[in-house]
């Protein structure tokens, strides 16, 4: 009866810990304008969003920390399909608040980014406050919420889940989407 008692705990902590907060911003919203530190190909510069969205609508997809299982799964899976979001005219940025130290290699790496597209490092988790995207039992992390911004700056899509396997395909159909 106690080894069960420790294994529902289990569980339930588990769940709990996986569980990204609910409260994502919804469609129709401003997007907060944000500027970070951020490596392409492990080149540092500074990503602005304002900037971004001057060439067209941008993924903006949070994960909770670089050279993690989830987040190399979900990093490559964006790599693969960059070219289908560039054909859409569509810029996509990672940002996350987990492992920022790591990002200079995670942005460079073929397992992951590939030099494909940037990712911005978030300490504190600022942004993804600002984004309500951070995890709920870990506040300082974020979150798996990806965001389809339009050029107008306003939320058209919105998708999070811990699982990393939906998220290229929600925002590449939000931003084909836009195209219509």
């Amino acid at each position: 009866m106690k080894h069960l008692k420790f294994a529902a705990l289990g569980a339930i902590a588990t769940v709990a810990f996986a569980v990204p907060s609910l409260a994502a911003l919804k469609p129709g919203t401003k997007a907060p304008d944000f500027s970070a530190p951020a490596y392409l190909a492990g080149k540092p510069f500074t990503f602005k969003l304002s900037d971004a969205l001057k060439k067209g609508p941008v993924v903006v997809y949070f994960f909770p920390a670089a050279h993690t299982p989830g987040c190399n799964l979900e990093a490559r899976q964006f790599s693969e399909a960059i070219e289908k979001f560039k054909a859409q005219g569509a810029s996509v940025i990672g940002v996350t608040a987990g492992n920022v130290d790591e990002l200079a290699d995670f942005s460079k790496e073929t397992e992951h980014c590939g030099g494909k597209f940037p990712v911005a490092a978030d300490s504190g988790a600022k942004i993804a406050k600002e984004y309500d995207a951070t995890l709920a039992v870990k506040p300082e992390w974020s979150s798996r919420t990806s965001y389809v911004i339009s050029q107008s700056g306003s939320i058209v899509h919105v998708y999070s889940d811990l699982n990393p396997n939906k998220h290229v395909k929600e925002m590449l159909e939000a931003v084909t989407a836009l195209k219509k």
